[in-house]
């Protein structure tokens, strides 16, 4: 007996569910996937812009712990004022008027006989106002040309290693000696300058200045509120100076390999770096402003800013640094990329160089065969070697930075030009 064919077939109702349950599940599976990179890149974003924001931070904590936490990165740092113009005067200045505070017409007299002292007071009377000015111009002279000796930068070399207990001191709540901090302001005492003046004030014929007494006087180093407020913030900068900048480039480096297009995420995370140390070079600048505008009147400012573009200097090294990496790096990765204008560029410098090898007849035999195989690690090794030269430099200047990229562009130009497969080059027809 032969079976109804319509026997075998589902209802239509039936197969009309079974075809929108494969539809839904269809759709599901497409929204799950559609969701996937969603949180991906979401968190990708929120690594990124964490280790942006965490890259100011970075530099002061290394700052902190390297420069202001070391007595010889310190003594370092601030050696050179001594050679200082605005430093000089202002430390000739405050000791001159130290002296001439101990120094006067009376003390002078003292040794006059009595029977003449009448006589002499009446030739003088109305010669103590350039009496004085004479005297002083001879002790502001005196101090200018001993500011200017070696003697004055090992004193001074030897009270800022002394600072640093005060700069510790300012920051932590220890310390104490020579240099002192009052009020938010760090000052260094200047007794050591002032005893070789008096000496040398004596070696000059002026031998009331001997009887000159002990003087202490404050040089001001650096003054502000926020000297105060910082307290509490630099324990915590030096306790986590080596680690918060290995977080940072963690955050950094989980965002990249987190998002789903990496190499895009690259160059936006190197450019975000970047723009993090950017805003700490403006918040420097910006403060260095402020700063001196808030000093008191009696502190010298051409001779404060250079002391704050000595303390801060290698904060703007570092942001210097960080800037020219994101940049490279950002460069770099869209350079490798497949788009458009990159793979033009990229055309136009392959096209170059070929075209001088061609013209120099090169061929590069398994040297460019060598080449041709490895040129994309060579590319990146070489990317590699600048950035740890830019890194390893003390302070690098624009003027290094610029050198060390022509090099790296110089030596990937040589690559280039040794990458030769030995594939035949056409000729033209003699």
């Amino acid at each position: 007996m032969e079976a109804d064919p319509n026997q075998s077939k589902p209802p239509p109702a039936h197969a009309d569910l079974e075809a929108l349950r494969a539809r839904v599940t269809v759709l599901e599976n497409r929204s799950a996937a559609r969701r996937r990179p969603r949180a991906r890149s979401f968190f990708a974003a929120l690594l990124i812009l964490v280790a942006a924001v965490l890259t100011p931070l970075s530099i002061v904590s290394t700052w902190a712990k390297n420069q202001i936490g070391n007595t010889d990165n310190y003594v370092a740092m601030m050696a050179p004022l001594a050679s200082d113009p605005d430093v000089q005067s202002a430390v000739a200045d405050r000791v001159t008027g130290a002296v001439m505070k101990h120094l006067d017409l009376k003390t002078l007299l003292a040794d006059v006989a009595p029977a003449d002292r009448p006589v002499v007071d009446k030739a003088l009377s109305g010669l103590s106002g350039p009496l004085t000015a004479g005297i002083s111009d001879l002790v502001h002279t005196t101090v200018q040309k001993f500011v200017a000796t070696d003697a004055f930068r090992t004193i001074w070399t030897d009270l800022n290693r002394a600072a640093h207990a005060a700069a510790l001191k300012a920051l932590s709540g220890s310390g104490g000696g020579a240099v002192k901090l009052t009020n938010d302001t760090v000052t260094v005492d200047l007794a050591p300058v002032i005893d070789r003046v008096k000496q040398r004030l004596v070696d000059q014929g002026l031998t009331v200045a001997a009887k000159i007494p002990e003087i202490h006087t404050d040089f001001t180093v650096l003054t502000s509120d926020a000297v105060g407020k910082a307290k509490k913030w630099f324990r915590a900068l030096q306790i986590i100076g080596f680690w918060l900048p290995l977080v940072t480039l963690a955050l950094a480096v989980g965002g990249v390999l987190l998002a789903v297009r990496r190499r895009r995420a690259l160059v936006t995370t190197a450019l975000a770096v970047a723009a993090g140390a950017a805003v700490l070079g403006l918040a420097v600048w910006v403060g260095r402003a402020f700063y001196l505008d808030s000093l008191p009147s009696g502190v010298s400012q051409p001779a404060a800013g250079s002391v704050f573009d000595a303390l801060v200097g290698s904060v703007r090294a570092l942001v210097r640094l960080v800037i020219t990496l994101g940049i490279v790096v950002a460069l770099a990765a869209w350079l490798t990329g497949e788009g458009r204008a990159a793979t033009r560029v990229r055309a136009m410098w392959s096209d170059g160089i070929g075209a001088v090898r061609d013209a120099a007849g090169f061929t590069g035999g398994p040297v460019g065969r060598w080449v041709h195989r490895t040129r994309r690690r060579l590319n990146w090794a070489v990317v590699g070697v600048a950035a740890a030269v830019l890194v390893a430099w003390d302070r690098p200047t624009g003027l290094v930075t610029l050198w060390i990229a022509l090099c790296a562009l110089f030596a990937l130009a040589v690559v280039e030009f040794l990458d030769d497969d030995n594939t035949p080059h056409l000729t033209a027809p003699g």
